[in-house]
């Protein structure tokens, strides 16, 4: 298995295992990946295996500490140099969960995270995810602001 970062060319793939992976109302559609690909592809974090991408990771940086929902959309929020990686997704296929793919690829994007000098990482995630990101070191810092997808969502945070 390889991670790499993502290309224009994964487009189609990372947009299916969107759809696999959350309901129609979370699922970042193939536009918007299409946009956070054109400006920050090297945000992405693709696992794969002979060939087959089968889990990924992706998000903006900035030195905005909290995830906003205005993050999702619109790909120019994103500065290169901000101090927080913000997570918009942990993508694995249904098919090859409970493998430990998400935690390989979650623990890369961490770890070039604090490699780029970021102060740490940020995620939304639903309550029955909160322990799942707990074993990777973030913490909740409480119910989020955010409304996505019309779902209830608890802000994390990994400092370094």
């Amino acid at each position: 298995m390889d991670i790499r970062n993502a290309k224009m060319g994964d487009l189609a793939a990372l947009a299916a295992i969107e759809c696999a992976c959350f309901p129609a109302a979370e699922a970042a559609t193939e536009a918007s990946l299409a946009g956070r690909l054109a400006v920050y592809p090297n945000h992405f974090w693709l696992l794969e295996e002979d060939g087959e991408i089968l889990s990924f990771v992706n998000g903006m940086t900035t030195d905005e500490a909290t995830l906003r929902d205005e993050m999702y959309e619109n790909a120019a929020l994103h500065d290169e140099d901000g101090a927080w990686q913000m997570i918009f997704g942990v993508d694995t296929l249904p098919a090859h969960r409970r493998r430990g793919l998400a935690g390989q690829v979650l623990r890369r994007c961490i770890a070039d995270a604090r490699a780029q000098g970021r102060r740490g990482c940020v995620l939304t995630c639903k309550d029955h995810l909160v322990h799942y990101y707990e074993t990777f070191g973030f913490v909740r810092q409480g119910l989020s602001a955010s409304t996505h997808g019309g779902a209830v969502w608890y802000d994390m945070r990994l400092t370094f």
